[in-house]
């Protein structure tokens, strides 16, 4: 059975901007116009290149319930809830309900490294008990465990899930999913690098994390893969291509971050574990974004 999916085209996995002593909201609203301004049509709140990680409980909580407020309905909202503590991610599930998210977003249990049956028994244990839409996210390069084409087919037959961030690269499994599935799951690409392909396979958009910095040209991006017309959507890939690539010269968010702040954005900086770029890489990224026009300040 098709599911209408939670959002189409663009998707920002929002960065946090840090203040020397807790979150700076004030940027992050301007953060959150900018979004709206550039077309962007869900935010992606508490992932990773959100440092939700190094986030308090009451930091991840406050950050979904403000990004549900200040978009006041002109944007998805989708939160971060996932946790290799199922019931952990159970509770910040249903925080995001009551704090109005559109849909929740839930990463593959790091670390402990289940089984595909204890991935299927994890993802259903929260979507049995909180009636929002669910995209689960599978990216084993960070934790270590991926979603295999026939765990999608089980996960496909619950109502509550509604897609997949895929970021796993692979895009021969992939295509494979696709084919087992059908319109049982929506797709989003969880790589910039690979929205053009994805979506050609029928992926709905991507969600991104480009976008934080150019969010009109990465919804131009989808918008040209929506409308059918993929001879234009790769030459207009093409010209972001290197910027894609440079945006993960060092971990996520590391470069975005340097990024942000070269273009004068001020988004203040990381947490550790994460530190600043090197300097030789920084010259690097500089060259990128001077590349699609991208102004350093």
């Amino acid at each position: 059975m098709a599911k209408a999916p939670i959002f189409v085209g663009s998707g920002t996995a929002i960065i946090t901007p840090y203040l020397e002593n807790g979150i700076d909201y004030d940027k992050l609203a301007e953060l959150l116009e900018l979004q709206y301004a550039g077309g962007t049509a869900a935010i992606i709140v508490c992932g990773t290149t959100g440092e939700n990680a190094t986030q308090t409980q009451a930091e991840h909580d406050r950050l979904v319930e403000f990004c549900c407020e200040k978009s006041a309905g002109r944007m998805k909202i989708v939160a971060g809830v996932g946790s290799n503590n199922t019931e952990h991610a159970l509770e910040n599930a249903r925080h995001a309900k009551t704090a109005g998210a559109d849909g929740l977003l839930m990463i593959t249990p790091y670390y402990n490294k289940t089984s595909q049956k204890g991935l299927v028994e994890h993802f259903f244990y929260v979507a049995d008990r909180v009636d929002v839409p669910m995209i689960v996210y599978n990216v084993p390069s960070r934790t270590g465990i991926g979603i295999k084409p026939n765990t999608y087919k089980i996960l496909a037959e619950h109502p509550n899930i509604n897609g997949v961030k895929e970021a796993s690269g692979n895009l021969a499994e992939y295509g494979l999913t696709r084919a087992i599935c059908a319109d049982g799951l929506n797709f989003w690409s969880g790589n910039d690098s690979d929205t053009v392909t994805m979506m050609a396979m029928g992926a709905r958009g991507v969600i991104s994390v480009a976008s934080n910095i150019i969010p009109d040209k990465v919804s131009t991006l989808c918008k040209l893969c929506l409308s059918g017309d993929f001879k234009a959507a790769s030459e207009y890939y093409f010209t972001l291509a290197d910027f894609f690539e440079k945006l993960f010269i060092e971990t996520n968010p590391i470069p975005l971050k340097a990024a942000m702040n070269l273009a004068g954005m001020n988004v203040g900086k990381l947490r550790l574990p994460l530190v600043e770029i090197s300097p030789a890489n920084l010259q690097i990224l500089k060259e990128s974004m001077e590349g699609i026009g991208l102004r350093i300040k």
